[in-house]
């Protein structure tokens, strides 16, 4: 099997444009006045210079030439019964010998008028409701085609109007600034859309840590100030270990039996200084 063509616009249009014989038409051409008294012309004279017009095609048209056609057909049926009925009579008594009708006969012949009247009503109803729905589908069917006409008549006009928005775009592409030596600035629309959506999603996780860095700030500056209140004492006991520490090396140096014991005290509260900074984590 060969593949299909692409469908184009243009190909597509084309197609739209191209005359399409509708069935209703070729009926209607069918039914058209042509071979109808001259009284019945001069009737519909109105009509028929509509229909003219439309081609045979307006839904006005059409009703009215329906009407006319009832109008028709109901004198032709009398004209006919009354034809037949005055033939029949005629023959009758003309016959030889002449052909006498029972009362049994009538009456039989009256059932069968009688059953075929009902028949016939109804087939007349079922005519009456096809042709309801006939009209409403026809209605639906006018509509929808003179959407289609209205919707053919747009895209007659489009390929104009995407000529003339691809020649502005071409004009504001040649007018527009140098372009940027960062690529994602040269980016395409959906591109673009989907680095802003990524940067979004970026800013929105820096928010949320930054939000949880303030929420814990509070308690971190309060055992920072806990930590400095406890260094201040240590502090001052440094201060005064190394005074006496000094002291004390003054006076070993000066010589006596006292200076080995300060100096042991020294190493010991150096020792104990180191043990205190290590626990709180302070640098000295």
């Amino acid at each position: 099997m060969a593949p299909r063509k692409p469908l184009t616009p243009a190909s597509a249009l084309e197609q739209l444009q191209k005359p399409h014989t509708l069935k209703i038409l070729s009926i209607a051409e069918t039914l058209s006045p042509k071979d109808v008294p001259q009284s019945a012309q001069k009737r519909n004279s109105a009509v028929s210079e509509d229909s003219e017009q439309n081609g045979d095609t307006h839904p006005a048209a059409l009703e009215a030439d329906l009407v006319h056609y009832k109008e028709l057909f109901s004198k032709l049926r009398f004209s006919y019964v009354e034809q037949v009925t005055k033939e029949k009579f005629l023959r009758s008594i003309t016959d030889n010998p002449p052909r006498l009708v029972e009362a049994a006969e009538n009456e039989e012949k009256e059932k069968e008028i009688l059953a075929l009247k009902s028949d016939l009503k109804e087939r007349k109803l079922e005519i009456v409701e096809i042709l309801k729905q006939l009209q409403e589908k026809g209605r639906e069917l006018a509509l929808r085609c003179e959407g289609i006409r209205l919707r053919t008549a747009q895209l007659e006009s489009l390929p104009a109007e995407i000529e003339g928005l691809e020649s502005s775009i071409e004009r504001l592409r040649q007018e527009q600034t140098p372009l940027s030596s960062n690529p994602e600035l040269a980016l395409p629309l959906p591109d673009t859309l989907e680095l802003v959506r990524e940067r979004e999603a970026e800013l929105e996780a820096l928010n949320a840590q930054l939000a949880a860095l303030q929420s814990v700030l509070p308690s971190k500056t309060r055992e920072l100030e806990n930590l400095e209140r406890e260094l201040k004492p240590l502090e001052t006991q440094k201060q005064s270990t190394v005074t006496a520490a000094k002291e004390a090396r003054h006076r070993r140096e000066e010589g006596g039996g006292i200076g080995d014991e300060l100096e042991e005290r020294g190493r010991w509260l150096r020792a104990s200084e180191k043990a205190l900074r290590e626990m709180l984590d302070v640098e000295g």
